[in-house]
């Protein structure tokens, strides 16, 4: 494998599908798998210059400029420019108020009830292209107050994690403003000339001891020490309610969140204890999963994807986008009735292990020699994950992102992302920090966890968080 260099950077996307790519591709055809952002404005925001800002944005990253064509068997997947097609823009106006954010539901609002019907389970159209699409839910004032906006983006997870979208809906609400304050077309023409960087894939970027023979060499120690821990400690995995069809699961969201005065509590709480937000997130989850299985005592796995843009070598910036998150799987020891910050603590230290050892950058590597080359040629490495996986329950986790509370005329709120499912895993929490705010949108695979039951694990792993702060 090559070594990338900085001059290699060409205008439009135009190579192969790496593995780790490859194969979020291929999940996307057997069941779709976006990764979304959403964020809301107040003021003034129309369709027309929802749309310019748009095709600013795309003016910037090559690939939101691509589309993935194939061969006739459906191998070798490759980015190709597509020129002249614009991001879709899809407008929808309510009258409805808005469902309060109070932390516990209280009824899905109109931009969730857009993304679980069109959103989650409606592939963007990687054959024409471009790899993303967005929409606008509007909610017009009154009495003097400003109309309010839902901004979402859905962009395919084959080109995109939750910074990707994070950061592409900061960039369209910035060039949105940019352009509102354009006193000439020059001056919006000048937002859309340059590109930055062609980046190529994942993989190689990769420092140099995950490549070639030495990451082989990785790859193989990595999965003869995993098969061992899960031969000695038999850990129990998050196990569906009924089994679903590859083809015919479909993510849903229930959005959650915990309020400022919340938050400010649990990172308190956090610091006394000596653990980290997402240790806790993820103990609270993983208690949840227990009690809903039976509550007993004993090992269980939970997922946390863990970003690698910091370890590519050259660094990849939080500005470019691309999929550079692996999942690494934690092993908690939970006991009925036992506190939650030990088991916060032990998933944190075992993340910080996992990282130092680079597990995560093996990871992706691994998918080099295993990753199926088509839907066609999926069927056995899909039963595996299905039946052997450890990663059915993950907690995916952005931390603190630094979106603006106000971009040119608008007050921005609530900006968060959200995780598509595919035939990845069951049960998953997408967490932002933003706006003093803790988003922690679930998603689950409909059938495989009912509504009622993903629903019940969203509102324990909210009540055992709310508990251990109370409880030191």
């Amino acid at each position: 494998m090559t070594t990338w260099n900085a001059a290699d950077a060409a205008a439009e996307a135009d190579r192969p599908l790496s593995p780790l790519e490859r194969w979020y591709w291929i999940c996307d055809q057997i069941s779709p798998l976006n990764v979304i952002s959403h964020a809301r404005l107040y003021g003034p925001f129309d369709a027309g210059l929802a749309s310019r800002a748009l095709a600013a944005l795309q003016s910037r990253h090559p690939l939101l400029r691509s589309a993935i064509t194939a061969d006739a068997q459906g191998r070798n997947p490759r980015f190709r420019p597509a020129p002249g097609r614009e991001v879709p823009l899809r407008t929808v106006t309510v009258t409805a108020p808005a469902a309060g954010p109070d932390g516990d539901g209280g009824g899905a609002e109109a931009w969730e009830r857009e993304v679980n019907a069109y959103e989650l389970v409606t592939a963007v159209n990687w054959r024409t292209g471009p790899l993303a699409r967005a929409l606008v839910v509007t909610r017009p004032g009154g009495d003097g107050a400003p109309d309010v906006h839902d901004l979402v983006l859905a962009v395919p997870h084959c080109i995109a994690d939750g910074t990707t979208v994070l950061t592409l809906m900061r960039q369209w609400v910035e060039l949105a403003a940019a352009i509102a304050a354009s006193e000439s077309r020059d001056a919006e023409r000048a937002l859309r000339t340059g590109s930055l960087r062609t980046l190529p894939a994942p993989e190689q970027l990769l420092p140099a001891a995950h490549r070639g023979l030495a990451g082989l060499r990785k790859v193989v120690g990595q999965q003869i020490a995993d098969q061992g821990t899960a031969k000695r400690i038999k850990p129990r995995r998050f196990e569906p309610t009924s089994r679903v069809p590859f083809e015919g699961r479909v993510t849903q969201l229930l959005g959650r969140s915990l309020a400022a005065d919340e938050l400010a509590e649990l990172v308190a709480a956090c610091k006394r204890e000596q653990t980290t937000v997402h240790g806790a997130l993820a103990a609270a989850m993983a208690t949840a999963a227990a009690q809903d299985a039976g509550d007993r005592p004993g090992p269980l796995v939970i997922g946390s994807p863990i970003t690698f843009r910091d370890a590519l070598v050259p660094q990849v910036t939080e500005d470019e986008i691309g999929t550079y998150v692996a999942t690494v799987p934690s092993i908690v020891d939970y006991r009925p009735g036992a506190p939650l910050w030990p088991m916060a603590r032990a998933i944190s230290r075992d993340l910080a292990r996992r990282r130092r050892r680079g597990e995560h950058l093996t990871a992706v590597a691994t998918l080099g020699p295993v990753a199926p080359k088509s839907v066609a040629k999926s069927e056995r490495f899909l039963r595996f994950m299905e039946e052997k996986g450890p990663i059915t329950l993950c907690v995916s986790n952005v931390g603190r992102y630094d979106f603006p509370d106000a971009v040119g005329p608008w007050r921005v709120t609530s900006a968060e992302f959200i995780a598509g499912l595919s035939v990845n895993a069951y049960y998953c929490a997408a967490i932002t920090t933003a706006h003093g705010r803790l988003a922690w949108n679930f998603t689950h695979v409909e059938g495989a966890v009912p509504a009622d039951r993903a629903e019940r694990l969203a509102a324990s792993s909210l009540e055992a968080v709310r508990t251990a702060v109370k409880h030191p």
